[in-house]
């Protein structure tokens, strides 16, 4: 647990911008309950602060949660977790773009379009996480990654039979997130590099489109047929 550790083996402080929507809080949950000081990013302090509270009162004893506005989470966080609607995406990463320099930035972004979730939307970059790294530069490590998990997943305390796929601008950034993936119960791969992003974010929209048509909430991706070595 958290208490438990000493400066040297200290796990690193995650930031998660948009933490007061779905999917950041469901990562906020298990992070915290996995022993990392998480910091909740909002553009409101007030709602960041209204999302420690609800976590804190669900995990039911003391966590290191704290809430900040974005710029102030990125810059005490060494990892950085984006959890934002793509409407927001370019403005966001904008205004932590400074703070993030040296550090590892994990997007979760999706394209999507109102009225049109359940088809694939193509942006000219590639994708979203492609475009997070055009907009912070090279001094920063961007992986892509929890594309396919339902928050419903995350927020419970049940095992997750899905799995995440991982991308990112190196060897070094995919496997420092797949250590996080792993912290969270998870099964995560190595997707290769950030450019395959397109095809993982593309999957949100696939699976959007199988819960509607099969009556389901939270469908995900497994791989079968691979070795884990």
């Amino acid at each position: 647990m958290a208490g438990d550790m000493t400066p040297e083996n200290r796990r690193p402080t995650i930031a998660v911008v948009g933490g007061t929507g779905k999917e950041g809080k469901g990562l906020a949950y298990r992070w915290s309950k996995a022993g990392y000081a998480v910091i909740i990013g909002s553009r409101s302090i007030e709602k960041a602060q209204e999302a420690v509270r609800e976590l804190t009162n669900a995990m039911g004893r003391p966590v290191e949660l704290t809430a900040a506005n974005n710029l102030d989470a990125a810059s005490r966080a060494s990892i950085v977790m984006l959890t934002v609607p793509y409407g927001a995406h370019g403005d966001i990463l904008a205004s932590i773009k400074p703070a993030v320099q040296g550090k590892l930035l994990i997007d979760a972004t999706v394209p999507l379009r109102a009225g049109k979730v359940t088809s694939v939307q193509r942006v000219a970059s590639g994708s979203a996480a492609e475009e997070a790294r055009n907009v912070l530069g090279e001094g920063v490590a961007v992986a892509a990654a929890f594309h396919t998990i339902s928050h419903e997943h995350l927020l419970s305390d049940e095992p997750v039979e899905c799995d995440v796929l991982v991308t990112g601008t190196s060897p070094e950034a995919r496997a420092e997130t797949l250590a996080l993936v792993e912290a969270l119960g998870l099964r995560g791969w190595d997707a290769g590099p950030l450019e395959n992003s397109s095809v993982s974010e593309g999957l949100t929209s696939l699976l959007i489109h199988i819960n509607k048509r099969y009556g389901s909430r939270h469908a995900g991706i497994r791989i079968t047929g691979a070795g884990r070595r």
